[in-house]
């Protein structure tokens, strides 16, 4: 349990997952007719750090975000307000995380409520030397999620608009020039727990910007959802864009770990 991250291969045979407890998911995904039928050959083993020791031994272990670039894994650490890099596809689960330079304000982020959102463009596209992170709640003065460009020691700090009591709980940028927001609310007065997806423009991330977009789709407890935090997505054999979401169960026995799948329709 306690999956919070999601990455999918290009071509969706596969998926990588971790958990809140510093363990790596990795495993196939079997269909039957072109739909998501199961999982196959999964595998788990610990996140380890650079001296190979684990990393919920440091005390580095409620991994929240999970994106990849050039076969390097980059996992943000809530609490910590780490970014880990992982030469995933040489050394798979034994790779060893080697933290990568933040700005020294993540240490003002709000308690676990931080790095839930990682992207990283695809070479050759908008912002694809760049990576992009998106706090879960850490708001600035005027209530919008604070938000970063990272490449290297340079820094460009953006915010994306907070709608409707919604906190972010994961991304994934979409080819050519999108990035789509996963999101969530608990509330009473609104049904108890939903989830969102919302489209933001890549165009719009830079320098200062304040972004925002509009939702895909938006469900509630009425429908086969639970705490959706992770979402990937790929292209199928006829060529749709699938979405695929992962839930945190947070190892309590009345939710459930889903793993759900949508074609996405129109533009």
């Amino acid at each position: 349990g306690g999956f919070s991250e999601l990455h999918i291969d290009p071509d969706g045979s596969h998926f990588v997952s971790a958990s809140d407890r510093g363990v790596w998911l990795r495993g196939r995904i079997v269909y039957r007719d072109g739909k998501l039928a199961g999982i196959a050959d999964a595998e788990m083993a610990p996140m380890l750090g650079p001296d190979g020791k684990t990393l919920i031994s440091r005390g580095w272990f409620d991994s929240e975000s999970l994106t990849f670039r050039d076969g390097m894994a980059y996992v943000g650490f809530e609490r910590v307000e780490k970014i880990v890099r992982f030469n995933f596809q040489r050394d798979g689960l034994t790779a060893r995380g080697e933290p990568i330079p933040v700005p020294d304000d993540f240490k003002t982020f709000a308690f676990n409520l931080s790095l839930e959102c990682l992207a990283a463009p695809p070479k050759g596209a908008p912002l694809g030397d760049q990576l992009i992170v998106v706090t879960e709640r850490s708001l600035d003065a005027a209530g919008n999620m604070r938000s970063y460009l990272l490449n290297g020691m340079n820094v460009a700090r953006f915010t994306v608009k907070r709608h409707d009591d919604f906190d972010i709980s994961d991304c994934v940028a979409m080819p050519p020039n999108d990035l789509l927001l996963l999101e969530r609310r608990l509330s009473l007065l609104h049904g108890g727990l939903s989830m969102r997806i919302r489209r933001v423009s890549i165009a719009d991330i830079k320098l200062g910007a304040l972004v925002d977009g509009k939702n895909l789709i938006e469900a509630d407890l009425g429908y086969e959802i639970d705490n959706m935090e992770g979402i990937a997505l790929h292209h199928n054999a006829s060529g749709e864009t699938i979405l695929t979401l992962i839930s945190d169960d947070n190892f309590l026995p009345f939710q459930r770990t889903l793993l759900l799948q949508f074609a996405l329709v129109g533009d």
